[in-house]
């Protein structure tokens, strides 16, 4: 069981206050997917993501894709973490990534069976705790929305395959174009990256009057750049928990500054379970 670490309890306890005070009704939580609703690591090593199951094994896009796609890694992942790097600097460069990468997945022939092929391997673990996360979030009518980089439409998969996905959960992803055949012919833009989050829009989505109306927010991320995921929300009162999964004494600083809760260790829902239980019933 990892710590959980609160920047500054007085802060914490009065946000706590007026959120229990509103209700429910005035509640949505904002979330990231990997190694945020899924576990980080898997032993000592990082656990795969949605999409880097594809460059994990050869298997789904031939040994070509793999090797070029770690060559991006090898280039991007640093920059992606390193704290002395500015953001505008990051969200060009993950930008590059992302693009290269999605444009070397068509390359290399991805199609839905292959998708389809992904999933049913199901590598990623939802962390523990998740099912009472979501019957909590259905119980009260709570919008859950996901922002991520990865396919939304592979999010949506894993989340069916588990009985995640119900009525009040919304994903926002990269979407991939299929042709009739059902092999993947380019990515829609705006591509969504790690440090871009905030400019998602989601006026044109049709739950966007319900969305704008909840004044409280729960936000759950694993990065810095998550945290920008409330950016364009109007909102009164805000909760922002960080899930540091590794690294911990070099990152614990940072992720102070930016998440009002840091759950370190890797660890399950549990914290975020009770903080819904104690805000909500």
């Amino acid at each position: 069981m990892g710590k959980v670490i609160v920047s500054n309890l007085e802060k914490l306890e009065n946000i706590k206050e007026r959120i229990r005070e509103q209700g429910a009704e005035n509640l949505q939580i904002i979330s990231d997917f990997d190694r945020t609703l899924t576990y980080g690591l898997a032993g000592e090593k990082r656990t795969v993501t949605v999409i880097s199951q594809l460059r994990s094994d050869v298997k789904y896009l031939g040994e070509n894709y793999s090797k070029q796609a770690h060559k991006l890694f090898d280039i991007y992942h640093p920059i992606e973490i390193d704290s002395n790097v500015s953001l505008e600097e990051k969200k060009i460069k993950m930008h590059e990534w992302w693009k290269k990468h999605f444009d070397l997945i068509i390359e290399c022939g991805l199609d839905k069976d292959i998708l389809e092929q992904v999933i049913n391997e199901k590598k990623l673990k939802f962390r523990k705790g998740i099912l009472d996360f979501i019957r909590v979030l259905e119980d009260k009518e709570i919008p859950l929305i996901i922002m991520s980089a990865a396919p939304g439409d592979m999010i949506q998969d894993y989340m069916k395959k588990d009985n995640l996905f119900k009525d009040n959960v919304y994903i926002l992803g990269n979407l991939y174009e299929f042709d009739e055949n059902g092999k993947a012919i380019k990515i829609k833009e705006p591509i969504i990256h790690t440090f871009n989050k905030s400019e998602i829009s989601l006026k044109s989505h049709s739950k966007y009057s319900e969305f704008v109306r909840r004044k409280n927010v729960i936000l759950l991320g694993d990065s810095v750049g998550d945290v920008d995921m409330v950016e364009g929300f109007e909102y009164d009162n805000l909760i922002k928990i960080g899930f540091l999964n590794e690294d911990v004494e070099k990152n614990l600083e940072s992720y102070k500054k930016f998440y009002d809760v840091v759950l370190t260790e890797d660890q399950d829902l549990d914290y975020v379970n009770n903080l819904l239980r104690e805000l909500i019933n």
